[in-house]
C-alpha cells in the first residue's frame, strides 16, 4: 500500500506547485476532446491546490510527437476542457521550459493555473536528460504527482524531476490508484476472482503469475483463451493462437491446479469467417469447431459459467476484453462481464484500456469501484512491479 507523502499534507499557500496530470486524451479531427475521463479524473487534485492558494503549474504528454513540436499533439486542444470543469481560465504556455514560461510562473497569483505545451515535444523528456528535469523543476517549490497513467515510465517529469524539487507528494488520482489496486493484492477479500482477457498470452504473462498466488478463480477470456486451450489439445479453427506461447500455457494451467486455483476456459465459442464486423457467423462447441473459423468471443454456455463466477465474488479484477467487442455481433461476452459486475456486491476493479472501454461501452461505469485511468500503469501494477513514479515520491512519516 502506498506509504507516501500526500497533498493533504501540504500548505500550498503561495507555493508554486509543478504537477505532473495525465492529458493524454483522444482528439478528433478538428482538435476537440472526445474523451475528457482523464481531465476529470484530475480535478479534485487540481482544485485541493488551487483552493488552497497554491500556484499551479500543470504538465502532461499528449501522443507520441516523434521531432518535436507537432501541432496535432499540443496542449493547446486540453486547455479548453480544463477551464470548463475548473470555471475559471486557464493559461496556455508555449513551451514546458524557457524564458517565456518562466516569465508567465513569475506573473502568477495565489490560485492561477497554467499549463504547460507537451513535456514530450522535448526529447529530454522519455531519456529522463537530468538538464530537462531540473528546467521543468526550476519554476516551482513543490512537484505533485496525479498522472497513474504514466507512473510506469521513468521519464524527466514523472521521476528526474523529484531529484531537484521536494517534497514531492501524490495527488488524490495517485492515491486512490494505489489504494484499490494496492488493496486488490495485499488484502484482496475472498472469493477473489480475476478476470484476463485481450490478444495475446504474452502480454499478460507476469499479471496471471503474480495472480495465481492471490486469487481464488481465474476466468480467462479472448484472443488469449485460445493459446491455453491449444495446450489443452482443444481444436481452436483458425483462431489466435501464440505456438511459441503453448508450453507456457501449459506451465500456468499446471501452476494453477498445484495452486488449487480454479482456472476457467471458454467452453462453447462465437466463430466467424473472417475478421470482419458483417463476418458470417455461429456459436459452436469444441466438438463441432470448424477448422477454417476463427473465434471472436465467448459462447453462451461459457458466459453462463464466467457469470455465476462472478456472481458469487466479493473482489473482481478484470483487465481485457472477452472478445472483439468493438464489433456488436462479437461483444456478448465482454458486455455479460460488465453486467455481471454492475449488478454485483463484488468490489469490481477494472483495469486496462478496452476493458474501460468497454464499460463505458456497457453504460455502466458508475456502477464499478474503481476503474483505473492507467491501462500500461495498472498491468505493472498488478503484475507486482515498482512503479519508478510511486518510488520517487517522498516518504510520508511513520
Amino acid at each position: 500500500m502506498l506509504k507516501k507523502l500526500s497533498i493533504r499534507d501540504i500548505d500550498f499557500h503561495g507555493k508554486r506547485v509543478f504537477c505532473r496530470v495525465d492529458f493524454n486524451v483522444p482528439l478528433d479531427e478538428t482538435n476537440h476532446v472526445t474523451d475528457d475521463t482523464r481531465v476529470k479524473a484530475s480535478m479534485p487534485t487540481i482544485r485541493h491546490i488551487v483552493n488552497n492558494g497554491g500556484r499551479l503549474i500543470l504538465a502532461s504528454h499528449l501522443g507520441r510527437p516523434k521531432n518535436g513540436p507537432e501541432a496535432k499533439f499540443s496542449l493547446a486542444s486540453v486547455a479548453p476542457c480544463l477551464a470548463q470543469y475548473l470555471g475559471k481560465s486557464v493559461k496556455m504556455a508555449p513551451d514546458c521550459i524557457g524564458p517565456d514560461v518562466k516569465r508567465m510562473v513569475d506573473q502568477m497569483q495565489d490560485g492561477d493555473v497554467i499549463l504547460l505545451e507537451n513535456v514530450r515535444f522535448h526529447t529530454g523528456e522519455t531519456k529522463n536528460d537530468p538538464a530537462f528535469a531540473k528546467a521543468l523543476a526550476d519554476n516551482a517549490d513543490i512537484y505533485v504527482n496525479n498522472a497513474f497513467g504514466t507512473a510506469h515510465r521513468a521519464h524527466a517529469s514523472t521521476v528526474g524531476v523529484t531529484s531537484f524539487l521536494q517534497p514531492a507528494a501524490a495527488g488524490f488520482l495517485l492515491e486512490k490508484e494505489i489504494k484499490y489496486l494496492g488493496q486488490a493484492l495485499a488484502y484482496p477479500d475472498h472469493p477473489f476472482v480475476a478476470v484476463i482477457g485481450g490478444a495475446k498470452v504474452s502480454d499478460k504473462i507476469a499479471v496471471i503469475e503474480n495472480l495465481l498466488d492471490k486469487v481464488d478463480t481465474l476466468i480467462i477470456g479472448g484472443g488469449m483463451a485460445y493459446t491455453f486451450l491449444r495446450a489443452k489439445g482443444r481444436p481452436t479453427g483458425r483462431s489466435l493462437v501464440e505456438e511459441d506461447r503453448i508450453e507456457l500455457a501449459k506451465e500456468l494451467l499446471k501452476k494453477a491446479a498445484e495452486k488449487d486455483v480454479t482456472m476457467l476456459l471458454p467452453q462453447d465459442h462465437v466463430v466467424a469467417s473472417e475478421f470482419s464486423a458483417m463476418a458470417e457467423h455461429k456459436i459452436c462447441s469444441d466438438a463441432s469447431f470448424p477448422a477454417d473459423w476463427m473465434a471472436l468471443d465467448i459462447g453462451p454456455a461459457t458466459i453462463a459459467t464466467y457469470t455465476g463466477a462472478l456472481k458469487n465474488a466479493r473482489m473482481v479484477v478484470w483487465n481485457g476484453p472477452m472478445g472483439v467487442f468493438e464489433f456488436d455481433a462479437f461483444a456478448s461476452g465482454t458486455m455479460a462481464v460488465a453486467k455481471t459486475l454492475a449488478e454485483s456486491k463484488a468490489r469490481s476493479i477494472v483495469g486496462g484500456g478496452d476493458s474501460v472501454a468497454a464499460v463505458i461501452k456497457a453504460g455502466v461505469e458508475t456502477k464499478m469501484t474503481h476503474i483505473s485511468t492507467g491501462g500500461g500503469a495498472s498491468l505493472e501494477f498488478l503484475e507486482g512491479k515498482e512503479l519508478p513514479g510511486l518510488a520517487a515520491l517522498t516518504d510520508a512519516k511513520a
